[in-house]
C-alpha cells in the first residue's frame, strides 16, 4: 500500500484459478456451482492444485487480512436470467434507494447485482454476512425483497453498479481495507477496465480448454484506442510438484492516484 496518503478505497486482489489458456469453466453455461459441473472441472487438477490454492490463501491472509469476498452475479444466475419478482406493490423509492446495514459483520461476502438477478437462498453463515451491491436502476421490488430477508445492501451507481464508488462505500462504512474478488471473468474484467486491479493472485493447471467465448479470468470490453493494458510486476512464483503454477502480480499503478 503507498504511504503517501491515505487510500479513497481498499486494497483489490483477484485471485483466480485457469486452465493455462485462462479458461475458469467449459462455457458459459456451465457453472462451477453446479455440482456435477464442479466435479468435472477439478478432475482435470492434478493433486498440487489444492494445495497451491491453500498456499495462496495464506499468503493473502497474512499480507492484507482481506475481509471481503467479492462475486458477480454471472456466478450464481444465466446471463438471459431477468430479475427476481421480489416484493410486489408500492415501495417508498427514496427510502430504499438507500444504503441498508441492518447488521454488521467481521467479514463479508459481495455479490454486485444491480439488475436484480439472484434468488438468495444463502444470507449468513458463521463465515461472512452477504452483502448486495446494487444501483439507482435496481428494480425496487428486489430491494424491498433484501429489506424483507434483511441482507444488507450498498447502493452504487445510477445504470449500472459503479464498482469504484461500491469500493469506496466498503471502506468508508465497512472498514474494509483489502477486497479479494473470487468471481468469473465478468465481475473482474469490469474490476480491470476501472482501474481497480492492484493485484493478480493467478494459479494455472496444465490442461488446455480453447473454445471462442468461454470464459477466462478477464473477460467483457475489449480495449478502447486510448486505453493501454495494465502493467504488472512479478512478485513471485511457486511451480506445483505436478506442473501446476501460482504467480502473484503487482500493478505497477499507484492505487492512490487518478482511478
Amino acid at each position: 500500500m503507498s504511504t503517501q496518503r491515505a487510500s479513497r478505497r481498499p486494497r483489490v486482489i483477484v485471485s483466480s484459478t485457469a486452465s493455462l489458456d485462462g479458461r475458469i469453466t467449459f462455457s458459459r453455461q456451465q457453472r462451477l456451482l453446479n455440482p456435477d459441473v464442479a466435479q468435472r472441472w477439478q478432475s482435470h487438477w492434478p493433486p498440487d492444485v489444492p494445495e497451491l490454492m491453500a498456499l495462496r490463501k495464506a499468503d493473502i491472509e497474512d499480507r492484507h487480512h482481506p475481509t471481503v469476498v467479492m462475486e458477480g452475479s454471472g456466478t450464481f444466475v444465466a446471463d438471459s436470467a431477468g430479475p427476481v419478482i421480489g416484493i410486489p406493490g408500492q415501495h417508498d423509492a427514496s427510502d430504499l434507494r438507500r444504503n441498508w446495514l441492518p447488521k454488521r459483520s467481521q467479514r463479508w461476502f459481495a455479490v454486485v447485482d444491480g439488475r436484480g438477478r439472484v434468488p438468495w437462498s444463502f444470507t449468513a453463515d458463521s463465515d461472512a454476512c452477504l452483502l448486495v451491491l446494487v444501483c439507482a436502476r435496481t428494480p425496487l421490488p428486489y430491494l424491498a425483497w433484501l429489506r424483507a430477508l434483511e441482507v444488507p445492501y450498498l447502493v452504487a451507481g445510477e445504470g449500472r453498479v459503479d464498482l469504484s464508488v461500491a469500493l469506496e462505500k466498503m471502506q468508508g462504512l465497512l472498514r474494509a481495507r483489502c477486497v479479494v474478488s473470487e468471481g468469473g471473468g465478468g465481475i473482474n474484467g469490469a474490476l480491470l477496465r476501472a482501474g481497480l486491479v492492484d493485484e493478480l493472485q493467478m494459479i494455472w493447471f496444465p490442461a488446455l480448454i480453447g473454445g471462442a467465448g468461454t470464459p477466462s479470468s478477464f473477460d467483457g470490453d475489449p480495449l478502447t484506442p486510448g486505453q493501454a493494458p495494465r502493467s504488472m510486476t512479478h512478485r513471485g512464483t511457486v511451480i506445483g510438484r505436478h506442473g501446476s503454477i501460482w504467480s502473484r502480480y503487482e500493478s505497477t499503478v499507484d492505487r492512490d492516484g487518478p482511478l
